[in-house]
């Protein structure tokens, strides 16, 4: 019985990391589009390059990598 315990707690340790993973790339997909689309009108507003388009994603970018960073040290504490 204790067997079948740990086997189910494994599969849903597994299955908690894929979520996680799939979770935080929907998250750095949503954001990076939508800083890149208020990039782009703050950028066609006051007539710019693609300068804060470009500055808007990637700081999406890094913004989901930083917390993605922080939530895998959390999850590794809990081990």
């Amino acid at each position: 019985m204790i067997a079948t315990q740990r086997t189910q707690q494994n599969k849903y340790r597994t299955l908690h990391g894929v979520m996680m993973l799939s979770a935080w790339g929907v998250a750095m997909v949503v954001a990076s589009f939508l800083f890149l689309w208020a990039g782009f009108q703050l950028d066609k507003w006051l007539g710019t390059a693609p300068n804060f388009m470009f500055g808007l994603f990637f700081l999406a970018i890094f913004l989901c990598i930083m917390r993605l960073y922080q939530e895998a040290r959390e999850q590794m504490g809990k081990l």
